[in-house]
């Protein structure tokens, strides 16, 4: 009797889940959750690079006027957090960004043993000291697309006196341009 009553029990307990299997397989069937194809959360940002940074640029002073008051010793200090990603002697290998040796007046997306974005690649020219002011300025708003995720150098004295260090790292390092002509020019436009 005792066996007959334990019986009914477990056929109970079996029923049961058998009942809560069909009814996970049903629902599942039913309501399936759509699976997003890139995983994570979206955060939607406000783009400040594009609609703040033509005021910006208008009251910031000419890379000339800048680089009369900088220092190469204050830049290879700013430098350093570039050495995260960069070289900076010569021959250097490369890391997660190109050996900057040289970098002023060499042409873009042309340093050896690096594969540069395709932005990068199609943005052509030389890197002038007003090109690399722009670049270092907000990377990803100068040249769309880029793979340097470095937010930039926001003050303009920290970021020409990191222009300067950079010039002066070449065999024969380009003149720093003249402050007076870049105020002659300023006045001639007025």
């Amino acid at each position: 009797m005792i066996s007959n009553e334990v019986n009914k029990i477990l056929m109970a307990v079996l029923f049961t889940c058998l009942g809560l299997l069909t009814l996970n397989i049903t629902a599942g069937a039913l309501f399936s959750p759509k699976m997003p194809e890139k995983p994570g959360y979206e955060i939607a940002v406000q783009d400040k690079a594009g609609a703040g940074q033509p005021a910006e640029q208008a009251k910031s002073e000419p890379i000339e006027v800048l680089l009369a008051s900088s220092s190469p010793e204050r830049g290879q200090a700013a430098a350093k957090a570039c050495l995260a990603c960069h070289t900076v002697e010569k021959g250097g290998a490369s890391k997660s960004g190109p050996n900057l040796y040289g970098i002023v007046n060499r042409p873009k997306a042309s340093g050896s043993g690096f594969n540069y974005s395709a932005a990068m690649k199609a943005k052509g020219g030389n890197w002038s000291f007003e090109e690399l002011n722009k670049f270092l300025a907000d990377p990803r708003a100068d040249i769309p697309g880029t793979a340097m995720s470095f937010a930039g150098v926001k003050r303009d004295s920290q970021r020409a006196d990191l222009i300067n260090y950079l010039h002066t790292l070449a065999d024969n390092p380009v003149p720093l341009p003249k402050a007076a002509e870049a105020q002659g020019t300023k006045q001639d436009s007025k």
